[in-house]
């Protein structure tokens, strides 16, 4: 079984596809999307759309699934922004 190639993707073009990811799902749309905003009291999202969120990004970035305990910690788009620029980090050998 080969393994899937993806482009390799820079730092800014990470964190802007997990912006994109998050605002596309986001419950409450039209909101100016920053590191610090808050995926809960700015965007709207609830526990079973955190999840859908999760869902697509580990997708778009063929990540494992975050646990429970990380996934409790991340409270804005910064920190998942982190969270998937740190896993791609490891992933890679970085």
């Amino acid at each position: 079984m080969s393994e899937q190639t993806v482009p390799a993707r820079t730092e800014e073009q990470i964190r802007a596809t997990v912006a994109t990811v998050i605002v596309d799902l986001a419950p409450d749309q039209g909101v100016d999307v920053t590191p610090s905003t808050n995926l809960v009291k700015d965007l709207g999202y609830h526990s079973l759309a955190l999840m859908e969120v999760a869902f697509a990004i580990e997708d778009e970035f063929d990540l494992d699934p975050i646990d429970e305990d990380t996934a409790r910690k991340i409270s804005t788009v910064g920190a998942v922004q982190d969270l998937v620029v740190q896993r791609l980090n490891e992933r890679d050998g970085k």
